[in-house]
């Protein structure tokens, strides 16, 4: 067995002061609307304030995933995308791209194309963690050390209809942080936050010490400041950001995701 590797991603955990502000963690769907504004839009957020970048693997049957989220897979499934392009569209950016990028990806493609063989070329390109929604949690126990031999943080997410002791296990067993879904259902935006979640980030604390990041539903600078008031660690923001870069003037994706990323930023701060 290979001896682990040391994640960045608890090093970005480690670095960021809570008493000043939490991790800013932006989604987008990679190939929406091509790779080559994907990659100008990674190094836009990076330049924008994003702590981490949660990159998404288009996939044919994204069931965690809403309509906004959904539609721009398909849209990058219809402009040839494919993980191997995803791949090497993110080992170009080696040399400028610094913050850690985690891959979303579903269970399908990764299990086609081995788990070993999946994990060698995401490192291989960069990345610093995966993110399986729809792995089974006994699946993710197999998945885990296969990732951390190669330097990548499995991250598990947790729902809020997980019960309290499988959430225990899984915010044990969770590599980087903690994914806490804030709704019950799929991702997309939302108006309002359900108060149950400061419970659930009170809930996970107190039963792990790894980070707790919150997505789903988090849709504006006014949600990740609640975030925040709430103890959690870090805000994750995708469906608004997808549907931002999406309703943008061609040729004005890469800057209208780095204006509500610094807009986001700013929310992330202590008031």
């Amino acid at each position: 067995m290979r001896s682990l590797k040391t994640s960045n991603i608890s090093g970005l955990f480690a670095q960021i002061d809570k008493k000043t502000r939490i991790a800013l963690m932006p989604f987008l769907m990679a190939g929406d609307p091509d790779l080559r504004i994907t990659s100008e839009i990674l190094l836009k957020l990076q330049d924008s304030g994003a702590d981490i970048i949660e990159l998404g693997i288009p996939y044919s049957d994204p069931l965690a995933d809403g309509p906004v989220i959904q539609l721009a897979a398909s849209r990058a499934l219809s402009s040839g995308t494919t993980p191997m392009k995803v791949l090497e569209m993110l080992s170009s950016l080696k040399e400028r791209l610094v913050t850690p990028v985690v891959l979303f990806t579903y269970s399908n493609p990764l299990l086609n194309r081995g788990m070993e063989r999946f994990c060698d070329e995401a490192a291989q390109a960069g990345a610093s963690g995966l993110v399986v929604p729809d792995l089974p949690l006994e699946e993710s126990e197999k998945l885990s050390p296969i990732a951390a031999e190669r330097g990548l943080d499995l991250v598990l997410l947790v729902a809020p209809t997980t019960p309290q002791e499988r959430m225990k296990k899984i915010s044990n067993m969770s590599k980087g942080f903690t994914y806490l879904v804030s709704v019950t259902g799929v991702t997309g935006e939302r108006t309002v936050l359900e108060s149950r979640v400061e419970s659930l980030v009170k809930q996970l604390k107190e039963s792990c010490s790894c980070p707790v990041a919150v997505g789903f539903g988090i849709s504006s600078p006014k949600h990740v400041s609640q975030v925040r008031r709430w103890g959690a660690d870090g805000a994750i923001v995708g469906s608004a950001l997808v549907n931002r870069i999406s309703k943008a003037s061609s040729g004005c994706e890469v800057e209208e995701a780095g204006l509500f990323c610094r807009e986001l930023r700013m929310a992330a701060e202590k008031d």
